[in-house]
């Protein structure tokens, strides 16, 4: 029960992080996802189920509190949590290559997502633009801040393999 506790403090701090400090932390107009990070941190470290319920719920608080009907970022995350937690097994706590990697891939893929469910389908095909003034930004960033919040994460997630 503790465990469950913890890592609904956790995602509730990370969605009001992203919503409130993230936004202080804006370099060239983009913002760094921490959801995301969060979602493939906790789903690499703990397993596919996991990062597939923190994905979710993550992706719908996101959903509710920014007015999205279609949920598509519950649906988003989820399957990026889900994708990141196959890599389980691959995981080592020392090594930060297959974490920084499989972040950059997630917000890489995340980003390319949101731009054909956002953009193309409503007839922007400003693919060159907002690939490099969106997407690469935003990927960067947020694997910069995977170097400073990743031994964070893996702290809290030692801490409840010991519970």
């Amino acid at each position: 029960m503790l465990k469950k506790i913890i890592i609904a403090l956790v995602v509730l701090l990370a969605f009001l992080l992203q919503s409130t400090v993230c936004t202080w932390l804006k370099i060239g107009n983009v913002i760094p996802n921490l959801l995301l990070l969060v979602t493939a941190c906790f789903g690499f470290m703990r397993g596919d189920t996991t990062g597939l319920i923190i994905g979710f719920l993550l992706g719908l608080l996101n959903d509710i509190f920014y007015a999205n009907i279609l949920c598509y970022y519950a649906l988003l995350y989820m399957y990026i949590g889900f994708l990141n937690g196959k890599f389980y097994r691959l995981f080592y706590p020392e090594d930060i290559k297959l974490p920084m990697a499989l972040i950059f891939t997630s917000d890489l893929t995340y980003g390319l997502a949101c731009y054909f469910f956002l953009f193309l389908f409503r007839g922007k095909f400003h693919f060159g633009y907002y690939f490099t003034h969106i997407i690469l930004p935003e990927t960067f960033v947020t694997v910069v801040l995977t170097l400073l919040l990743y031994p964070l994460i893996l702290k809290i997630n030692k801490t409840l393999d010991r519970l």
